[in-house]
């Protein structure tokens, strides 16, 4: 490199895709590094920079380097754009709109995006009618901007306002029948009831048609799973969500069970109460955390709890796996050399987050169910948590979880197998963490909570210092914004239907009894 000379970068360029493509991800930084300092105008070479930073979970180095090119190059509309998405990765939202306002002053192209991710920016930061707005204004430039007009849909979903929703969906689909996420999101919006259903062939159609996009066929299989599945056609339901489930297994990494008890083993050995104890600080918050498996009831139960007027759902907040990324990995190694100082920091970040996202909030839950890994740490961070653990018989569970299209990083949902295996991993932790602080965890339990609500959630209420309201009973009429895949269950109101429901499938899988063999199954 000395003596490329006039090469240097051409050099420096294929040293990068060579450590790149050969997974030395911190080398091909170096390369990186020092093709800003051939090019420090590259708007490509920071972008990559920011990809490769951000993967290795320093997101801020990210942003430094844009904020010097930045400094260079203050006019470069597509830069600040650029900026505005490392700001919101960073839970920067105040910059994050500021950059974008700043892209949008300096003339930047094709501003129906601008306006569209400034929508999913107010919708993470719980501002729906700013986000509605803002998503209106993409769509006064451009009336048929797909993502804008998704993304509204999507909104409408969150509200409940399901006509308008099915309406949009629909709206996409006659420019653009080939876009699978707005059919397969039409039918988890759509009530059916019928088998006879003309969408039900529509998703068959449709999957028949997308075999080259192998993420929209998978998204089109839950779909018709759900759809059969309302119909009472289980064999057929089943058949669909294992085709789905199959799909998925090839985009995420694979599920490995011997180190997951690993990482279990180590949670449980670390976190334990010697060390609770030792790096307890003297927080005097008290944040209510709902966790526990994903699909265990914890959407209900917060919106149960955020139709009381003294509590604010926060929804599944990415706050706290992501201040842990960023102070203590790697984890959980690096919490062996903490101290309750910077604890007392990394609590007082993941409070001042949580204000800006809710300033009025008088008691804000986080439901990210699984924040279950990491109550140990909560526990020293904040002495006066308030945890509600949901718990769900656990062929329900699993067989939920099998049924839903979750992300690429819960690789145990998509072999019933995996997902047996993790369930019981995540019961050993729960164990520990309940021998540890028992008396600062209250447990719902799903079956009893739709059964017999009153009770149980009287008892919540106590235990989070909260006075009754009978509002709670009829939280679906709270009007409360809802955020995850349980986005019209909670809407039906309280029910037992969800109860035992893997009985409707003991014939066509007939090894779930065995796989979760236990004393609730």
């Amino acid at each position: 490199l000395a003596d490329s000379g006039e090469h240097r970068e051409t050099v420096l360029q294929a040293l990068f895709d060579l450590y790149l493509k050969s997974g030395h991800p911190q080398q091909a930084v170096e390369m990186l590094i020092a093709l800003i300092e051939e090019a420090p105008d590259s708007l490509t070479y920071h972008a990559h920079l920011a990809e490769l930073l951000q993967s290795l979970g320093v997101p801020e180095a990210a942003i430094g380097y844009y904020q010097r090119l930045l400094e260079r190059n203050p006019d470069l509309a597509d830069g600040h754009f650029s900026l505005a998405l490392l700001y919101k990765r960073a839970l920067r939202y105040r910059d994050a709109l500021a950059a974008y306002e700043k892209a949008l002053d300096l003339g930047i192209d094709n501003v129906q995006e601008v306006y569209s991710n400034i929508g999913v920016l107010y919708s993470e930061m719980r501002n729906a009618a700013k986000a509605r707005e803002m998503y209106q204004r993409a769509l006064a430039v451009d009336a048929d901007y797909v993502p804008a007009l998704f993304n509204l849909a999507g909104l409408d979903e969150e509200s409940g306002e399901r006509e308008e929703a099915t309406e949009i969906y629909e709206r996409i689909l006659t420019a653009n029948p080939d876009h699978w996420d707005s059919l397969a999101r039409l039918a988890h919006a759509h009530q059916i009831t019928d088998p006879h259903d003309p969408l039900i062939d529509r998703l068959r159609d449709a999957i028949k048609r997308a075999v080259g996009d192998r993420l929209g066929r998978e998204g089109l299989y839950f779909a018709l799973g759900k759809a059969l599945d309302e119909v009472g056609n289980f064999e057929e339901a089943f058949a669909a969500y294992r085709a789905a489930n199959e799909l998925g297994r090839k985009r995420n990494r694979p599920y490995n069970r011997q180190l997951t008890a690993q990482g279990f083993d180590q949670l449980i050995g670390l976190f334990g109460r010697d060390w609770i104890d030792t790096h307890a600080t003297e927080s005097e918050a008290s944040p209510i955390f709902i966790c526990g498996m994903f699909r265990s009831g914890s959407t209900l139960i917060e919106q149960m709890l955020g139709a009381h007027p003294a509590i604010t759902p926060g929804g599944e907040l990415d706050l706290l796996p992501r201040l842990i990324r960023t102070n203590l990995a790697p984890y959980p190694q690096r919490a062996r050399e903490t101290s309750p100082a910077e604890l007392q920091r990394i609590g007082d970040q993941y409070r001042s987050k949580s204000r800006e996202l809710f300033p009025e909030a008088l008691n804000l839950t986080d439901k990210r169910p699984d924040n279950f890994l990491h109550l140990g740490l909560v526990k020293a961070m904040f002495p006066r948590v308030r945890i509600v653990y949901t718990r769900r018989n656990r062929l329900d569970n699993c067989l939920s979880v099998y049924f839903q299209q979750l992300g690429g990083n819960l690789s145990y949902a998509t072999d019933l197998e995996d997902t047996a295996d993790y369930y019981a991993q995540h019961e050993r932790l729960m164990s520990h963490w309940e021998e540890c602080f028992g008396d600062d965890i209250f447990t719902v339990d799903y079956d009893q909570l739709v059964g017999s609500p009153e009770p149980v959630l009287r008892g919540l209420l106590d235990f989070l210092g909260v006075d009754w309201d009978d509002r709670c009973l009829a939280f679906q009429r709270s009007g409360s914004a809802v955020k995850t895949a349980s986005v019209w269950q909670v809407r039906e109101g309280l029910h037992t239907a969800s109860s035992e429901r893997w009985r409707n499938y003991a014939a066509v899988a007939p090894q779930l009894e065995s796989l979760f063999a236990g004393p609730d199954a």
